[in-house]
């Protein structure tokens, strides 16, 4: 696997996103971002995406973000909330970026979104 590659680099930060083929594109401590296609592999089985994938994909962003961001210490989220407010459906393309909103020396706050 090429090194360069979102792939490659997926693989390497965050295993279960590599799972289901999310690949990252950007990483910085102010923009974390990547894509997706819905596959079988992240559906429920009326062909619409997981809500626990959309949870996972918003808590491995803003994570890394955080950790970025906080001179790579250990970082541990503290809340998550997911609003759905339009379903994704079998094969349709997901780009999700986490930005952050405040970037305190102990609590970060991240806005993760996923644009359908």
């Amino acid at each position: 696997m090429d090194e360069s590659s979102s792939s490659y680099k997926t693989a390497r930060l965050d295993a279960p996103l590599h799972l289901f083929g999310f690949e990252m594109q950007d990483l910085s401590p102010t923009k974390v971002s990547g894509r997706f296609q819905v596959t079988q592999k992240c559906c429920q089985p009326f062909k619409v995406l997981h809500g626990g994938v959309s949870a996972l994909i918003a808590e491995a962003l803003a994570s890394i973000g955080a950790h970025m961001a906080s001179g790579y210490q250990r970082v541990a989220g503290v809340h998550l909330s997911i609003n759905h407010l339009k379903r994704a459906e079998m094969g349709d393309l997901i780009f999700a970026e986490a930005t952050p909103v405040n970037l305190g020396k102990t609590i970060q706050v991240c806005i993760v979104d996923c644009p359908l």
